[in-house]
């Protein structure tokens, strides 16, 4: 899968996966899964890079660590956003979104390592 679409839809597969294995983290289904992608790819791509530069100086004191903090953020501001998706709490959206890096990396490997 090429494009925004593959990530896209990779994103909404790791977000179901994630809400299955999170217990803070709640998705009312695929649709809700689909858009919360959605959002969060926007959310990601407008309102995180300012973000990061307005907590900068705490990310060089901990030697980037403070990102951790910067996309739990992102994720509950998704599910905020999105009806349908739940996150109880910080914990549950650092851990979640942890998870998500590593579950849509892990599919996006596999996606990629199937196509050649």
């Amino acid at each position: 899968m090429r494009g925004w679409a593959g990530r896209w839809l990779i994103n909404a597969v790791a977000l179901l996966v994630v809400g299955g294995l999170v217990g803070g983290i709640h998705l009312g289904g695929i649709f809700a899964a689909l858009l919360a992608a959605a959002i969060f790819g926007l959310v990601n791509a407008f309102v995180r890079p300012i973000f990061l530069l307005l907590t900068l100086p705490l990310n060089v004191l901990t030697l980037g660590l403070f990102t951790l903090v910067v996309n739990a953020l992102m994720l509950w501001l998704t599910a905020g956003l999105v009806p349908g998706f739940e996150v109880h709490g910080f914990w549950a959206a650092l851990w979640g979104s942890i998870l998500l890096s590593l579950v849509s990396g892990a599919i996006g490997w596999l996606v990629q390592d199937a196509r050649v």
